[in-house]
């Protein structure tokens, strides 16, 4: 049987715009991509090929004297290590009270579920400032204090709503068996929400180990001590201002290969930052979309 004419055009123009977003997702890619691939090759290719501009793509002339030389350098560390414990405490910090927070506003018996639920979107578009909020902060006494990484950003108003969702899908009816079996609710919320919503909470970890890593604002705003800082301080100290006091800790003999292009050093550190990311990335990657879309539909 002859197709209409109308079908094969139909099909001809399918297949170009599958052409046509083949051709846009490839280019996206090839943006995304280039930048972190390049930096990645200045990193791992010969100072001189670094300082001539002969790397486009692939490493030049591989060497690892600028890692060894960087990571030689005391203060990486420590920042490294302030970055990890902000991160580990802060996330488990982070989905301990989003749970707490999306567990009561989830539940349709809750007398006040309505009013807090306006109150905690209100906050999204609304706020008090940043000088309101730096004045309360070291009105405290959190100034040059860990807990000012912590507390400031204790609860994240769009992943509790996330959670909240996710918390919304579970069936009451397990609630409510778990309820005439004498289960209180701290009981319900550990033993039938959490369980069921690991996807979701799997992404949230994500959202907040990533943001915590990244975050350098308050750092900036409350930790005047280097000895305080996170790693992105110590990017944002190498990146904008110098890499002077590494070719000076380095000595001269380490200094001399990398001060034809202290560009090398900047990228060394940045491929340093990046590698606990992509440790950690691949083992919940699986629950990005799962876990999203759990979140963003209401049973």
């Amino acid at each position: 049987m002859r197709k209409p004419d109308s079908f094969r055009s139909q099909s001809a123009s399918d297949k170009l715009l599958d052409i046509v977003v083949w051709i846009i997702a490839a280019l996206a890619v090839i943006v995304t991509a280039y930048p972190f691939l390049y930096v990645v090759s200045v990193a791992f290719s010969d100072g001189a090929a670094v300082a001539r501009g002969e790397v486009y793509l692939f490493p030049v002339g591989f060497s690892l004297d600028t890692f060894r030389m960087v990571m030689n350098y005391d203060q990486l560390w420590v920042a490294y290590g302030n970055s990890i414990f902000y991160t580990i405490v802060g996330t488990v910090c982070n989905v301990i009270f989003t749970c707490l927070a999306a567990y009561p506003l989830s539940r349709r018996h809750f007398f006040l579920r309505r009013k807090l639920n306006f109150f905690v979107a209100f906050t999204m578009y609304f706020s008090g400032g940043l000088i309101p909020t730096y004045m309360v902060v070291t009105g405290l006494g959190l100034y040059n204090n860990r807990l000012a990484m912590i507390l400031p950003v204790l609860l994240s108003t769009y992943n509790m709503m996330i959670c909240r969702s996710a918390m919304e899908a579970v069936p009451e009816d397990l609630f409510e068996c778990a309820s005439l079996e004498g289960a209180n609710d701290f009981y319900m919320l550990t033993h039938i929400a959490v369980p069921l919503i690991k996807p979701t909470l799997a992404v949230l970890t994500l959202y907040y180990a990533v943001a915590r890593y990244n975050d350098f604002f308050n750092a900036m705003l409350y930790l005047g001590k280097s000895e305080l800082q996170p790693l992105q301080m110590f990017l944002r100290r190498i990146l904008i201002l110098s890499s002077a006091e590494i070719l000076q800790q380095a000595g001269t003999a380490g200094a001399a290969a990398a001060a034809q292009n202290t560009l090398k050093i900047r990228y060394v550190c940045i491929v340093l930052a990046a590698v606990p990311i992509f440790c950690i990335t691949p083992f919940v990657q699986k629950y990005l979309v799962s876990g999203t879309m759990l979140g963003a539909v209401k049973g």
